[in-house]
């Protein structure tokens, strides 16, 4: 849709707790709707239910329902685990506990996991049965560490939302300083072309994310953005009265519109500003250094962020292995992830290539990049990849060159 707020780009809120701790109650109380199922069965949510939606006072929103961490069903560990990898993503989590039940070793262990990963966090006592949250929270000071942010109420009690939303919104959410994929360089009335090639890769009826994004962002500025394919591209640039600030390319039609782009205008690609926008341009053009070191046997992972049906000219599958082997670098180990799935151990890879993340959280992917830092692998994105494998990384990151000093 072109309309709202991209889905990576919404404040996530998890909501975590023990079966039928009332996580579902209350998310269906804060956004009176009815998102997610209740049942006094527990286990009734099983894999995390993710709803993007507008949450006043908190705004452009993605509400995440979990399974209780103390699923003892069959498939239970499953859940809990599943459970643990939608963390990394959230900007702020709502933690659930009973009132009428004491709570249990596995509740400060989620604690101390969600303060670990330092996410913002709103522990919400539902009092249950008579049971106040005030002499729940003094029958166990062991929960006093993790109450800084706290609200007490009867989640099932439409009364208190205005209360338990007012909680909410005081939490700053992880990454709320958040720039924009032109932040400091577009300016009113500046001129950027953007070409889109429309192939096997593109969604029929639309384009993809980032294009749509930076159309977007360049009308918030009251620029003017100019939108061709790379066989329009010549006339494009002549029919222009003044150069462009800036032409944005798709990484993949890098080496032909380096040609026909002049050497004097700027030219960079949407996966490159995806980097920049994401927080960590200088890492990852860093990390492009690794690849004149891989030599046979040596171990690749390359990693999406989605889940799209591979084509048969699939960038992550195909094209880069290919450019990969017409530049000399065959006989490598090559091994693939998607959607949320990255791996907590990535020692053994010799090199990372991530593609943009246009579909996942700055939060994720900056943790991404973390853990191959802290583990010594270097880590590139496709964008970066591409212009260096073309000859024209060095053009492609001139716009923003002193951000890289």
């Amino acid at each position: 849709m072109l309309e709202g707020t991209a889905k990576a780009n919404r404040v996530h809120i998890g909501f975590f707790g023990r079966c039928n701790a009332g996580k579902s109650t209350l998310i269906n109380t804060l956004t009176e709707q009815q998102i997610s199922l209740v049942s006094p069965i527990a286990g009734t949510t099983t894999d995390p239910v993710s709803k993007a939606m507008e949450l006043l006072p908190l705004g452009p929103v993605v509400i995440v329902d979990t399974a209780g961490i103390d699923d003892t069903s069959e498939l239970g560990v499953l859940r809990v685990e599943r459970t643990k990898t939608v963390v990394p993503q959230m900007n702020m989590a709502v933690y659930m506990m009973r009132t009428d039940v004491a709570p249990i070793p596995e509740d400060i262990e989620w604690l101390q996991l969600l303060e670990e990963q330092k996410i913002p966090t709103l522990v919400v006592y539902n009092e249950v049965s008579g049971h106040t949250g005030a002499a729940f929270i003094k029958a166990h000071p062991e929960l006093q560490a993790y109450s800084t942010h706290v609200a007490i109420a009867d989640v099932s009690d439409g009364a208190h939302r205005i209360e338990l939303l007012d909680s909410l919104s005081r939490l700053k959410p992880v990454d709320e300083e958040v720039q924009s994929l032109l932040g400091g360089y577009i300016e009113e009335k500046d001129v950027i072309v953007l070409v889109c090639p429309i192939d096997e890769s593109a969604p029929k009826g639309r384009i993809i994310l980032p294009q749509v994004q930076m159309i977007r962002e360049i009308l918030d500025h009251h620029g003017m953005a100019m939108v061709c394919q790379v066989e329009e591209l010549q006339d494009t640039l002549q029919h222009l009265h003044r150069a462009p600030k800036l032409v944005i390319t798709d990484s993949q039609a890098f080496e032909a519109v380096s040609q026909i782009v002049p050497e004097e205008i700027p030219l960079t690609s949407f996966s490159i500003l995806m980097a920049r926008f994401k927080g960590k341009l200088k890492d990852l053009v860093a990390g492009v250094q690794a690849i004149s070191q891989l030599q046979s046997g040596s171990k690749v992972l390359i990693s999406e962020g989605c889940t799209h049906r591979q084509q048969c000219e699939d960038i992550g599958t195909v094209k880069i292995p290919r450019w990969l082997q017409a530049k000399g670098y065959t006989d490598l180990v090559l091994e693939w992830t998607s959607g949320g799935q990255f791996p907590h151990d990535v020692s053994s890879y010799d090199v990372i290539i991530h593609c943009g993340g246009c579909m996942l959280t700055r939060r994720e992917v900056l943790r991404r990049i973390d853990v191959a830092s802290v583990q010594g692998v270097p880590i590139v994105n496709y964008g970066v990849l591409i212009a260096s494998l073309h000859g024209i990384l060095q053009r492609a990151i001139a716009p923003f060159v002193h951000e890289l000093e």
